[in-house]
């Protein structure tokens, strides 16, 4: 009997991906779960013996070839990989320190490519499967959410690119672009308040307080109402699976804010302070 078909998915710790790597591992494929410490490794070894572990920092070259090179000695030829870890981070860009925005793209765009530019040697000439995890906040800039907004725009772009690169050869790229999502992202977002205040100083705008508080509390909302990781775990799995693969897969609440970032700018803005219950 042939090996299992591997897929690797990045930031399988939580959330979408470990969601997804347990679907992928019900479905008899051999999961390749990206994690950054034992705790998650032996969590998700003995949840089903389909996943496989590999300890992985996007942001490291290092750690991204050792990664592919537990991948290739495990046996089971690689299908596809999911670029999914991500971090979050916001703030006013007035105060927002340069050093930031670049730790934002590190991770969710240039180790979201390393990772890719690793994996596609080791892909099939045609049938690969390429899926990057964005964000509806790739189409519809979220004000003190700049940095991740500024994020998926940018993997917006290189899937669009790299799509019609490698179309020639066969190899698909799918971008999913959720919205709200019950994630630890929100959590860790009102964990940074005391960060977001240190940045703003006493001597920030008035309505930068205001508007971060407003923000902050959102978060709560999203996290309640947010479509649980499995639903876009599922969508993931299609894009990978799918004879003809879409390029793009809005989810959720994505749907709406795809028509709200098609609004004239004035409009749009409107909506925007409007959602967040901001000034």
């Amino acid at each position: 009997m042939s090996p299992p078909r591997g897929i690797i998915v990045s930031g399988a710790s939580t959330g979408i991906g470990e969601a997804t790597v347990a679907l992928l591992a019900r479905r008899g494929y051999a999961a390749f779960a990206g994690i950054r410490n034992e705790n998650d490794a032996a969590r998700l070894r003995a949840s089903h013996e389909n996943i496989r572990p590999i300890f992985l920092d996007v942001t490291d070259d290092a750690s991204i070839a050792r990664a592919l090179g537990e991948v290739a000695a495990g046996g089971a030829p690689l299908l596809g990989v999911v670029s999914n870890a991500g971090i979050a981070l916001g703030g006013p860009l007035e105060r927002l320190p340069i050093a930031e925005l670049r730790r934002q793209f590190e991770v969710n765009v240039f180790g979201a490519l390393a990772l890719v530019q690793a994996a596609l040697p080791h892909l099939p000439a045609h049938g690969g499967r390429i899926v990057f995890v964005g964000s509806i906040a790739g189409r519809l800039a979220v004000p003190y959410v700049a940095p991740y907004s500024a994020s998926k725009f940018a993997l917006r772009a290189l899937a669009d690119a790299l799509r019609n690169e490698l179309a020639p050869d066969g190899i698909a790229v799918s971008l999913i672009e959720p919205g709200s999502v019950r994630t630890p992202i929100w959590r860790k977002g009102r964990e940074s308040k005391d960060r977001l205040v240190a940045l703003l100083g006493s001597d920030a705008r008035p309505h930068y307080y205001r508007a971060l508080e407003a923000v902050l509390r959102q978060t709560e909302v999203e996290e309640r109402v947010g479509i649980p990781p499995e639903r876009v775990a599922r969508v993931i799995v299609e894009a990978l699976t799918a004879r003809r693969p879409r390029e793009n897969y809005l989810v959720g609440s994505a749907k709406a804010g795809s028509v709200v970032a098609m609004l004239p700018p004035r409009l749009r803005d409107r909506v925007l302070r409007a959602s967040q219950h901001r000034p």
